[in-house]
């Protein structure tokens, strides 16, 4: 960052990703952080219990993501995903 680049806060993101979050997730492209393999998340191994799920890389079985549902909320964590990928 530059000295007299300013700053908003992440409000400013709304609208754009609003948009990008339209859109069929399971053809969406992760790269894994293990192997750096691009996919799109259907391929990947998903185990399922009452906890959630979660989702793994197929070719290193490394974490791409998690998905926690109750209480009428949802918890995603895109933490072993270094990037994703969706057409817009």
């Amino acid at each position: 960052m530059t000295d007299h680049m300013t700053h908003v806060d992440g409000n400013v993101l709304a609208g754009r990703l609003a948009d990008l979050f339209e859109f069929d997730g399971t053809m969406a492209s992760l790269r894994c952080p293990g192997c750096g393999s691009v996919e799109v998340l259907a391929t990947a191994m998903v185990y399922m219990d009452g906890m959630g799920a979660v989702a793994r890389c197929v070719h290193c079985d490394d974490v791409l993501l998690t998905l926690v549902e109750g209480d009428g909320r949802a918890w995603l964590t895109l933490a072993g995903a270094m990037a994703i990928e969706a057409r817009v």
